[in-house]
């Protein structure tokens, strides 16, 4: 599903803002620069399930890369997107999605509901991306133990 919820104060149009639909796109697509395009140089990007943060275009396209190497067919499917005011310098959206894949060597593949909060600037560009989503649901639906980790990379 790709259309935007409304807030009663501040109705955001149809179809997604075109910035959850390009950040849904790069996280779906294979080119991790694609992802990383869509922050600004300061930007900071945090995996709050596993406790990671990376900080500027090329940390955060690095990221992509390595999500894309441990986990097959990466998909994120947006359900909603809400405006949740704006700051000083741009404006909050907070962004309802599906996240999914197939951890490499998992028995299963795993479609969990993720929450996402991006800050934007005046320019639409992402400054700060704050993903939320259980671990423990992507681990049993994958069916692996709860204290799996990725392999190191070599």
């Amino acid at each position: 599903m790709t259309t935007a919820a409304t807030t009663p104060d501040q109705p955001l149009p149809q179809p997604l803002p075109r910035v959850v639909a390009d950040w849904a796109a790069a996280w779906t697509g294979t080119d991790p620069f694609a992802l990383g395009a869509l922050f600004t140089a300061d930007a900071t990007y945090t995996d709050q399930a596993i406790g990671a943060a990376f900080h500027g275009p090329m940390e955060i396209a690095g990221w992509k890369a390595r999500a894309d190497r441990l986990i097959d067919g990466v998909h994120v499917t947006v359900l909603a997107a809400h405006r949740d005011g704006t700051h000083p310098n741009g404006t909050h959206l907070t962004v309802d999605a599906v996240y999914a894949g197939h951890l490499k060597g998992a028995p299963t593949p795993f479609a969990v509901p993720m929450t996402t909060l991006l800050d934007l600037d005046a320019d639409g560009r992402i400054t700060a991306d704050r993903d939320y989503y259980d671990l423990g649901a992507v681990l049993t639906q994958s069916g692996l133990p709860a204290d799996w980790t990725p392999p190191a990379e070599q």
